[in-house]
């Protein structure tokens, strides 16, 4: 067969495995919290409250679409026009060159394109009091991420035309291999490399909680690590607390606003949420979807990208090529948007999954309930958003839909 062929081949054999691993491990099927609870639920939070959130995102919604078209737009003009193979190709001759500091070019403009967006949006959310940090600290966190944007795309794309320049034919088959070895080895580094640049972490000082933390991990046969403190507040006001890492690098991981803000009860309530997921292995299974959809992907542009109108249109002879950077760009900004909406719903399959389990675990509905209206007042989340723009954006239940599911529990209960 063809290299072609084979690439067909592996591709419908990747999309099968991914089906049945995905029917398998995720809860497709859970029976929605009755509305008639979620609106009894709305109608007892405080008014002025739901407004202002309401008002918040509001505000923060024009800009977001914004960005989303305004990026769209940027891809495609690089990525179908021979704008992008040119931009690379001013970087020099050789082709790693281009690769790298082409590809990183091409990213960079699209950044520095969407920048203004990003700023407005943290005047609005240090306006209503959610972001903490001043602009140098804002500046500096933006830093941060680009610098470690860069070394991972440096890599990735020193990688991957590297195999595409050695293997032209096959590169489809090494790049699967390779992408989907990479997100399982960014699944453990990641906690532990990228994490202490953004936040700093402390052991948090023994005491009543730490103890019952520990135990309710050991309860619910969830080893880990440590429990530690991350010094949110230097940056947000929002509460959250999370386990993180794999295997020997799990530790539960705290907001130091959560410690001010919340109860010991709440905090616990939390917890058992967080564990809830590793529990069901939930990071090892978006680990494993993770690796299977990016070696699809990589098959797919083969594929895709061997068509020779949009070759032409980008001004380039290969989707191999480092000139084809910008069409690259373009075809993973469409993947992406398309994609959204179906992770979004089994994201939230799977966090209304640990919200379950964090009610058997604790046997506290009441408790659930009230970190529920917690997290939605102090973080300012819309109880209650848009049907359309939940279903399309929204990882989590929304809160009047998780405060439904705890009474809905404790009927059950008694």
């Amino acid at each position: 067969m063809s290299p072609r062929a084979w690439a067909v081949t592996a591709l419908v054999v990747l999309f099968a495995a991914l089906a049945a691993f995905a029917a398998a491990k995720i809860p497709w099927h859970r029976a929605p919290a009755p509305r008639a609870d979620q609106l009894d639920a709305l109608g007892r939070l405080d008014a002025e409250q739901v407004e202002r959130a309401r008002d918040f995102h509001g505000e923060l919604r024009p800009g977001r679409y914004a960005s989303m078209a305004i990026g769209l737009s940027v891809a495609v003009v690089l990525g179908l026009t021979p704008i992008g193979a040119r931009l690379v190709s001013a970087v020099g001759d050789h082709w790693l060159v281009q690769a790298v500091f082409g590809g990183l070019l091409v990213v960079l403009v699209t950044e520095l394109v969407t920048l203004p967006i990003a700023i407005w949006r943290h005047t609005v959310v240090v306006r209503y009091g959610i972001s903490t940090q001043s602009w140098s600290g804002w500046a500096v966190d933006m830093l941060k991420s680009y610098a470690v944007g860069a070394v991972l795309g440096a890599l990735v794309l020193a990688g991957f035309f590297t195999i595409t320049h050695f293997a032209p034919q096959w590169w489809w088959a090494f790049g699967a291999v390779g992408v989907a070895g990479l997100v399982v080895l960014l699944s453990f580094v990641l906690p532990v490399l990228v994490e202490p640049i953004f936040n700093k972490f402390t052991p948090m000082a023994e005491g009543p909680l730490r103890t019952d933390l520990l135990a309710l991990a050991e309860r619910d046969g969830v080893p880990v690590r440590d429990v530690l403190v991350a010094d949110a507040s230097r940056r947000t006001k929002a509460v959250n607390a999370y386990v993180s890492g794999l295997g020997p690098t799990r530790r539960i991981v705290v907001y130091d606003t959560m410690l001010t803000e919340a109860t010991p009860d709440e905090v616990i309530s939390v917890t058992a949420h967080e564990l809830g997921h590793a529990k069901d292995g939930d990071v090892l299974t978006g680990t494993v979807i993770g690796a299977l959809g990016a070696a699809a992907s990589v098959i797919v542009l083969y594929l895709v990208g061997s068509w020779g109108g949009l070759l032409r249109l980008a001004g380039v002879e290969s989707i191999g090529e480092p000139r084809a950077i910008g069409l690259l760009l373009v075809l993973t900004t469409i993947a992406g948007l398309v994609a959204g909406p179906a992770q979004a719903f089994v994201s939230r399959r799977v966090e209304a999954r640990a919200d379950t389990h964090a009610l058997d675990l604790t046997g506290d509905p009441e408790t659930f309930e009230a970190m529920q209206r917690r997290l939605g007042t102090v973080n300012l989340s819309d109880p209650d958003p848009p049907h359309w723009e939940h279903a399309m954006f929204a990882s989590h239940p929304s809160t009047v839909q998780r405060m439904a599911a705890a009474r809905a529990y404790a009927r059950g209960a008694r």
